[in-house]
């Protein structure tokens, strides 16, 4: 008898522990109907006491077999008061199949108190239609019929001359590109008037030598920049008189490229222009320290090669032929 009393009482002690356990749990859709594929939030949230530990369900990427998960939100919780608290996540979720789906309850595992228990939420429900077929809507929207259809107007001349100036407006616009790439290629102006003639590669070459001999900068302790313009006026100068692209080659390139055709100069002149050569590699980049002579001498080997190998212009006008191009060169 003792025992079924004890049993009794128990009983009666975790009923009143479970009556004081208040959990509300609610799981509700933003929307209850929607068009297939759209997307609606469903908000899962518990209301629980301080102290309980409580796990919150996890939800997979799918809710049954007909509702999927889109995204799922951070969870959030809130402190109601001293004695309960409020735990939410929403998620964001989509169907893809019409008709009315049930989404599974959520299971809430807890402990309260030394007691062990799980809750559920109730169960929502999604309705998800379709629009009406394409054909019977657009049916709907065109109305009566008419029997013979509407007698269309001739069309006029009005009413293609804009077409009629558009095409040939773009027929003249692609006429002068043609025309003016034509004259770019024979080296003629777009009007037609003869380009001003080319100034030869020689007079270029001879009017920067004066300049650098005018300047006398090796004098001023500037021996690699004399290098640097001695080499560059000489190689625009054979690219220009011998259409070897010698700016952008190397030293030994540009003598190659001369070995490689010997017919363009004279042995005397090509050992002329490698001493040049190898003499401003070896000041710009092994740090030599020529002679004062040895400066002159390259300024007068430039002065040599440019005139050795130069092509002479018959023109009408003596006065544009540079009398210096002929005179002797004196360095002081």
């Amino acid at each position: 008898m003792m025992k079924y009393l004890a049993f009794l009482l128990l009983w009666l002690f975790v009923s009143v522990s479970l009556k004081a356990v208040e959990l509300n749990i609610r799981a509700q859709l933003d929307s209850s109907i929607i068009l297939i594929g759209d997307q609606v939030k469903l908000q899962l949230e518990i209301e629980y006491p301080a102290g309980m530990e409580l796990v919150f369900p996890i939800v997979l990427d799918s809710l049954g077999n007909t509702v999927e998960v889109v995204e799922r939100f951070a969870p959030d919780t809130v402190k109601l008061d001293n004695e309960r608290l409020r735990m939410a996540q929403e998620f964001l979720v989509t169907s893809f199949d019409t008709g009315h789906h049930v989404i599974p309850s959520f299971q809430f595992a807890f402990q309260y108190q030394g007691y062990r228990d799980t809750a559920y939420s109730n169960s929502p429900v999604l309705h998800v239609f379709t629009l009406p077929k394409l054909d019977s809507l657009m049916n709907a929207l065109k109305g009566p019929i008419d029997i013979k259809p509407v007698a269309e107007a001739p069309v006029t001349f009005k009413e293609v001359a804009p077409w009629i100036m558009g095409i040939l407006l773009a027929a003249g616009i692609l006429f002068l590109i043609w025309y003016a790439i034509q004259q770019r290629k024979n080296n003629r102006s777009f009007f037609g008037f003869p380009p001003k003639p080319k100034e030869p590669a020689h007079l270029i070459a001879l009017r920067e030598l004066d300049r650098i001999k005018a300047e006398k900068i090796w004098q001023q302790g500037k021996t690699k920049e004399f290098y640097s313009d001695i080499t560059e006026v000489l190689r625009e100068y054979i690219e220009n008189r011998f259409e070897i692209n010698a700016l952008e080659l190397t030293s030994d390139e540009t003598i190659a490229e001369f070995k490689h055709q010997k017919n363009l100069l004279d042995e005397v002149t090509f050992n002329n222009l490698v001493r040049i050569l190898k003499n401003a590699d070896l000041v710009k980049f092994a740090k030599y320290e020529p002679l004062p002579d040895d400066n002159n001498l390259t300024l007068v080997d430039a002065y040599f090669f440019v005139n050795q190998t130069k092509i002479e212009v018959i023109r009408e006008t003596a006065d544009l032929v540079d009398e210096a191009e002929g005179e002797d060169v004196m360095i002081k």
